[in-house]
């Protein structure tokens, strides 16, 4: 059956994509800033930035930018701004000398391991209604979607 929104059949919408993205991203946004934005004071991209430095060895500026497909002066910005509280550092790389590798400060690691261990459960109430096989199906589903993007 079609969803109605607010006393309106949003069933005309159905076939869009972006618009099915937008209705889940606002209980998931929600759950985000209860239990990691605000009191972690972190936004999505920040977390993101910290999940991927904490889960990889001497990550580049340039590999963050193109994971995020955010713009270098972008990434600097993010990454200034997570220096200034004192989460990340930049070292030049040994082997290439334009390069920098990002790595957590010990505070850093404090906050991204404390937020990715409240990200493996934030979610479980929203998706309850799913069962396991079919919340797997919707990541990998997704994770299609995505990989596409620079096509």
């Amino acid at each position: 059956s079609d969803p109605i929104h607010h006393g309106l059949d949003a069933g005309c919408l159905r076939h869009v994509l972006g618009y099915q993205l937008a209705q889940a991203e606002v209980p998931t946004r929600k759950i985000f800033f209860k239990h990691i934005g605000e009191p972690l004071q972190l936004r999505p991209v920040e977390f993101t930035i910290l999940m991927l430095v904490l889960h990889n060895a001497d990550v580049t500026q340039k590999q963050l930018a193109q994971a995020l497909a955010v713009s270098a002066p972008n990434t600097t910005i993010l990454l200034d701004r997570l220096e200034e509280r004192e989460l990340i550092t930049r070292v030049r790389s040994e082997a290439d000398r334009r390069a920098q590798h990002v790595r957590l400060t010990r505070k850093g690691q404090t906050l991204a391991k404390k937020a990715h261990e409240v990200s493996l459960t934030m979610e479980q109430d929203l998706l309850r209604h799913l069962s396991e096989a079919e919340r797997a199906i919707l990541i990998e589903l997704l994770q299609k979607v995505a990989r596409h993007r620079r096509v």
